[in-house]
């Protein structure tokens, strides 16, 4: 089993900066990737950023340029750097594992509000 805790959410204004946490814990073998998905409240949850073991990351088009998804294994920790946030950022940021197997793991979430 493997538990993923997200932190560093909260409110900021309009072309702000947010680092937000992933720490997991457990069983750390037969990574796929990990990746960090949103979901604004009465929308659907969509991908924002993945990464997988070996360090290749991808980006939907509405953050590209502006987010940073990395990772440091040694902490066992995923990272999503959001830099130019802007109001439709606004959401529940959750992180996600995907195993090899194709089981995954979900956080909790954690609220970004971006408003002035």
């Amino acid at each position: 089993q493997v538990q993923l805790v997200e932190s560093g959410g909260g409110l900021v204004q309009p072309g702000g900066s947010l680092r937000l946490s992933c720490a997991a814990s457990g069983n750390m073998f037969s990574i796929l990737f990990m990746a960090w998905y949103r979901q604004a409240p009465g929308k659907q949850r969509e991908l924002v950023a993945t990464i997988t073991n070996g360090g290749v990351s991808n980006y939907a088009d509405s953050v590209k340029g502006r987010f940073t998804i990395s990772r440091d294994n040694a902490k066992n920790t995923v990272y999503l750097q959001m830099n130019s946030l802007k109001p439709e950022d606004t959401a529940v940021y959750y992180c996600n594992l995907r195993r090899s197997i194709g089981t995954n793991y979900w956080g909790q979430g954690t609220q970004v509000t971006v408003s002035s």
